[in-house]
Formats: structure tokens, sequence, C-alpha cells
């Protein structure tokens, strides 16, 4: 398959899609980026291989597609880089080895994450992402139904007395940053892209519970809904090598990075665009429980 600036390579069935032929530190015009963006939604992660790419390129280049957030609303950015989350595994053991959508805590989730590879493992280390517009198609009817219908609680604060059995120290601590500043946010389980309009299952590992169930409840559903994403016929598996680029529509995906390269070096930076606030199939938005994101996503507080 090609555009008219590139080729396009799917890489898996349902989900995933490298381009061919583009330098991403180039002065890319505005129709490339806009069949990028094109790209980017029909196929919710693209990979551009073994590119010449520097932290301010990255930076660069996310702008192309809206403002950028901070690194993150709670973990310290790359010194000199506001923009960018250094995740060097090498030094740190805060892995993301969960399936998760990127900083759903927040009222307004970022649009898409660009992920840079500096070192790679020269075996494991892969990243995985599931299609959640797919997953919620696959839903039986009545689970759609179900679905439809469901608000979630996003949140970054962890279940301490289920966490605190066997963690080492340095867990503890960068779970103590991460939740430094408490962030909660109800969204709705079925999201509605919006620019698709494809309805997607808005949920991965922020959700703590659905909103008007007990616990146990809320546990048994999300749990099910979860089995229809990570679905293997719904996701996508990437082999990193140096210099690779990963850029995932946030809104459509959830993401696992895999854990399974022991002590190697493995460090990619990270930097997220500005999203919009989640709308339901209802046309409700989603609403701010606790915490204030507008440092994060750049915005200017509204004032009486």
């Amino acid at each position: 398959m090609s555009s008219k600036n590139f080729e396009i390579q799917p890489v898996a069935g349902r989900i995933g899609a490298e381009i061919v032929g583009v330098d991403l530190s180039a002065d890319l015009s505005d129709d490339i980026i806009s069949e990028i963006r094109s790209t980017l939604v029909q196929y919710k992660v693209i990979f551009f291989r073994r590119q010449q790419l520097d932290a301010n390129g990255q930076v660069a280049f996310a702008r192309r597609f809206g403002e950028v957030t901070t690194a993150h609303p709670t973990v310290p950015s790359l010194p000199e880089h506001p923009e960018i989350l250094d995740l060097n595994y090498t030094r740190t053991v805060a892995r993301a080895n969960n399936w998760h959508t990127d900083v759903t805590f927040v009222d307004r989730p970022p649009l898409g994450s660009i992920l840079r590879a500096i070192a790679i493992p020269p075996s494991g280390g892969d990243t995985i992402w599931a299609n959640s517009v797919t997953a919620y198609q696959d839903l039986p009817a009545h689970l759609r139904n179900l679905a439809d219908q469901l608000w979630a609680v996003h949140s970054n604060a962890y279940d301490y007395a289920a966490a605190i059995v066997d963690v080492p120290e340095e867990v503890r601590a960068y779970r103590a940053v991460f939740t430094s500043t408490v962030y909660e946010t109800i969204h709705p389980v079925v999201r509605v892209h919006p620019e698709s309009g494809e309805r997607g299952l808005f949920i991965g590992g922020f959700v703590r519970r659905i909103r008007g169930l007990s616990q146990t409840e809320s546990d048994d559903i999300v749990r099910l809904l979860q089995s229809y994403v990570t679905r293997p016929e719904n996701t996508v598996r990437w082999r990193w090598q140096v210099g690779d680029v990963a850029f995932w529509d946030n809104r459509a995906t959830q993401h696992y990075a895999i854990a399974d390269y022991g002590d190697q070096p493995r460090h990619v930076q990270r930097v997220t665009i500005v999203g919009d606030i989640p709308v339901g199939i209802d046309g409700k938005q989603s609403e701010v429980v606790k915490g204030d994101s507008s440092t994060y996503n750049r915005r200017v507080p509204v004032t009486a």
C-alpha cells in the first residue's frame, strides 16, 4: 500500500503499519504531515525504522500534530527538555509491563505518544499495542450495550495495602513520586474517537472501578472487557531497533512494554501530544474528580 508521499506496510491484520520513505528529521511538508495523521488514525500505531532523530527533532515532529504536554503530570522530565519523559530502564525499576493507555487519569489524556529508541537489548524488550476499536466491535451485542452505559474512575493512585508486599524500596520510591499529586477522572468506558467517529473501549491499567458498582463487580466487568482488548487478533508486536520511532493514537489503543530483557539496556524517550476531553456515545464529557492537569496540558485555568 502507498500514499502520495510514502509507502505504507501493514504489520498486523487489525492494527499497526510501518511508514517507509519518510525522514522524520527533515522539514516535512504540511501535506506529508496530513497523510501521516490519516495513517495514524486508520492503523492506530505507526512505525518508522532507523530514523536519525535527536531529542529536539522528536519534539519538533510531535509539535506538527498539536501542542505537546510536559513530560508527565508527576514524573520529572529529561533535564533541559520539559517535554520528554526519559525511560532508561538500565537505571530504573519502573517498567511499563502492564496494559495501559497513557495518562488516562487526567481530564485530557494525550492525543498520542511518540517513542524513540535510543538503546535496545539484543533480545527482548518488544512492545505490544492493542486496537480498542476492534475490541469493542468484537463484543457480543449485549456486552456492547452494557459497555455503552458504563463510566469508569481512572486514577494514578495505587492500592498500597495490596501493593506493599514484597515491593523493593526503589519501587516504593518511584510510586511515591508517581502519586505525589493524586489525579482522578471519570471517563466513558466507550469513547467516541474525535476524528474517525469510531467507538472504542477506553479502559486500561489506570481504571480503578466502574461508577455505581462495587469493587468486586467493577473488577469482574473490567476484566471481561479487557480480555477483548488484548485478544491476539487485536494486537501488533514491534521488535525495536535503535533509531526506531513509534507513534500511537492514545485515543484508540492500549500498549504493553514486555519486561523480558533482564539487566540488558533499554533506553527510550517519549513525547506526548495534548488531547481533548473524551466523549461518550451520549455526547457527555469526562468529569474531573481530583487534580488539576492544566500545567501538564499547558492550559491556563479558567477563572470566574
